[in-house]
């Protein structure tokens, strides 16, 4: 990891586009239900909370490990929230 600046861009990126793309298909579906899809949105924002407040912790003993961690949590849960968008229906 090359700095934290850069971790908080990767997560404002990967989160950003998860709900752009959840955006993108209520406009493409606009005649159903929106419930799950504002449901994927506000899991993604819980996500970016979660995840800065992590990078923003101060008090931690090996810097390099805890930002790895950070950085393989956000790809798990990217991961996770892209299977969502893909079983909308």
């Amino acid at each position: 990891m090359a700095n934290v600046r850069n971790l908080k861009k990767d997560i404002n990126y990967v989160l950003g586009d998860i709900i752009e793309a959840v955006y993108v298909w209520e406009l493409t579906n606009a005649s159903k239900d929106n419930k799950k899809s504002e449901a994927i949105i506000d899991e993604a924002i819980k996500t970016f909370d979660e995840l800065i407040v992590k990078v923003n912790a101060k008090n931690v003993e090996n810097s390099k490990a805890h930002f790895k961690a950070i950085s393989a949590e956000l790809e798990a849960k990217g991961k996770a929230l892209i299977e969502k968008i893909n079983k909308l229906s």
